[in-house]
């Protein structure tokens, strides 16, 4: 079996199924009155979503910190990593991926 991701007008479903037909099928079964735009082969046994990307962070909400961080630099990437590690005192890594995470999400 392999996992399968099929995309509706309103739905994201993951489904394991033995082949594209059969992952048609469960999407047909479940939503018949939806047409299917996308169907992808997951090329791993697993669907991951991250926290991160979708926003979700500790209870510190480094994303409202992000998010005035790329306020004050007005949009520059670099100046709001550099802004975001001073008011957080994390390392240049984390503050990257709080400031590229919350640029891809429209801060």
């Amino acid at each position: 079996m392999a996992l399968f991701e099929i995309e509706t007008h309103a739905h994201i479903m993951i489904a394991w199924a033995d082949d594209r037909e059969g992952a048609e099928e469960i999407a047909r079964t479940h939503y018949p009155e939806e047409q299917i735009l996308r169907l992808t082969k997951r090329p791993r046994d697993v669907w991951v979503i991250s926290k991160a990307h979708l926003g979700i962070q500790s209870a510190a909400t480094p994303c409202d910190t992000a998010r005035e961080c790329l306020s004050k630099a007005k949009g520059d990437k670099v100046h709001a990593i550099r802004l975001y590690m001073r008011e957080t005192g994390s390392d240049l890594h984390e503050a990257q991926r709080a400031v590229e995470t919350n640029m891809s999400l429209g801060w």
